[in-house]
């Protein structure tokens, strides 16, 4: 496992570089991290936000000890990075692989541009991609050796995963998919689908109990399914709905951010068409890889889009595209590292370009000046990136400059004009846009096109739309303006 460690390793550097020059880079972020200081002070009102009660308690003792909020970035990457060994550890285990191809392997998955940006946020993606990982070696097992234990030990994984990230819901159709493939009735016979079912509820039955005992309604966290899948009203920044059919989406993003992923996409169903053919009546390595990835991929291109969305394909696509060149190369093993090497040394050139480059944050200039000044409260405009930089209880967050002149009333003399209302795309702050700043700063991560990619399924915009906006807003130079009201 030598090679497989120094990889490892080697993916967790490129993950961490100059993460302590950076901010908690979105709302959610902050928020998440609002949160899991709330709950480790025993306050669980919001225990079920975003339907991830399983991430804030994992972080939850981390916040009791008050470690600057980079260490939740840390914890993030490390999280990630092991989901990257873990992957590849299960395929190597299962294709009896040696070290070296272990090791360029978990290079090529871990030097992914998008997987990189998002391990160093501080939301459900890192922890999410690990849970994925464990319900996708687990269910492979349960496909090759079918048994009750199996597959029980996999609905343990998908309980998990529900209980971390609500995305875990779009694993069903797919695993729904690999039971028609099975064909075994294993999971109908009746003791079996009694126990699933029990193991799927038993989350939501002891947190529901545990929300009802602080003051919550015991159908909060399910409830907010509802709100996700169905969403009623328009939100801040004009969208309505989650369906958005856009098939090319994915295609750019792909083809300008991770390009050795696309490649893998495309050649694997030609280099390995006869295997995935011959084994779909009894589902092969090859076979399940291809139904996870081709599936993630359909699947979230008829919803809204963002980067995001393909969180659980990213590594999938990367150990497509190494089995492709292992192939391909066979014993020509020069040809196999040079083409390796040239695609994670594409991968850096992206990462320097899309994710180092607009890493270091001004959000503690802001905070020091507003210090200096005595500032003690302040409104901020979408944005609340600053806020574990000072009091968390001094700001408040408006989507609206309408909402200033009730906050005037009652003490708030600073306006930060955070740009971050560019990327979520609520536009209503013409008025305060006029007024003369009385300081201001660049905030580099405001202009990144993968954040503003991120926002796509917030704003409801496509890729090139997105990408239009984002380009405008790199015109402007300064993206944090103090305005004193």
């Amino acid at each position: 496992m030598f090679w497989l460690w120094t990889a490892l390793l080697l993916v967790m550097v490129v993950r961490l570089y100059k993460l302590p020059q950076a901010s908690l880079p979105d709302y959610d972020s902050v928020r998440n991290w609002q949160i899991v200081h709330e709950i480790a002070q025993g306050r669980l009102q919001n225990l079920f936000h975003h339907a991830s009660p399983g991430f804030f308690i994992v972080f939850a003792p981390v916040a009791a000890l008050h470690p600057d909020f980079h260490w939740f970035q840390y914890l993030n990457v490390m999280i990630s990075v092991l989901a990257v060994g873990w992957l590849v550890a299960f395929i190597g285990r299962e294709l009896d692989l040696q070290g070296p191809d272990l090791a360029l392997m978990a290079l090529l998955v871990g030097t992914a541009v998008f997987p990189t940006f998002s391990s160093r946020d501080f939301t459900m993606g890192s922890l999410s991609l690990l849970v994925f990982v464990g319900l996708l070696r687990t269910y492979y097992q349960r496909v090759t050796e079918p048994s009750q234990s199996a597959l029980l030990k996999a609905v343990v994984w998908l309980a998990l995963g529900l209980c971390v990230n609500y995305k875990f819901l779009l694993t069903l159709p797919i695993l729904a998919v690999l039971e028609l493939l099975c064909n075994d009735k294993l999971l109908f016979r009746q003791k079996n689908l009694w126990r699933l079912l029990l193991i799927l509820a038993s989350p939501y039955l002891v947190l529901g109990l545990l929300g009802w005992a602080v003051g919550l309604p015991i159908y909060r966290w399910p409830a907010t399914y509802y709100a996700v899948l169905f969403p009623s009203a328009i939100n801040a920044a004009g969208r309505t709905g989650n369906v958005r059919l856009d098939l090319l989406y994915y295609f750019w993003f792909l083809i300008d951010f991770e390009l050795p992923l696309l490649l893998g996409i495309v050649f694997f169903p030609l280099v390995f068409g006869r295997e995935i053919w011959t084994g779909l009546r009894r589902p092969n390595l090859l076979v399940y890889l291809a139904v996870w990835a081709y599936c993630l991929l359909g699947g979230m291109s008829l919803l809204l889009k963002a980067p995001r969305g393909l969180l659980f394909a990213y590594g999938l696509f990367a150990v497509l595209a190494y089995l492709c060149l292992l192939r391909l190369t066979r014993t020509r093993v020069v040809i196999k590292l040079v083409a390796v090497l040239l695609a994670v040394a594409l991968n850096l050139f992206r990462i320097q370009r899309e994710v180092y480059a607009y890493t270091p944050s001004n959000y503690p200039k802001a905070a020091a000046w507003l210090k200096a000044h005595k500032a003690e409260a302040l409104v901020s405009t979408v944005g609340q990136q600053i806020v574990p930089y000072v009091a968390p209880d001094s700001v408040i967050v408006i989507t609206d400059e309408r909402q200033v002149a009730p906050l005037y009333k009652r003490g708030y003399r600073y306006v930060l004009l955070d740009a971050y209302w560019r990327v979520a795309g609520i536009r209503h702050f013409q008025g305060l846009r006029k007024q003369k700043p009385v300081a201001a700063w660049s905030e580099p991560i405001l202009t990144s096109p993968l954040l503003f990619l991120e926002h796509s399924e917030f704003t409801g915009l496509g890729y090139e739309e997105t990408l239009a906006i984002q380009r405008a807003a790199k015109q402007d130079s300064l993206q944090l303006r103090l305005l004193q009201l």
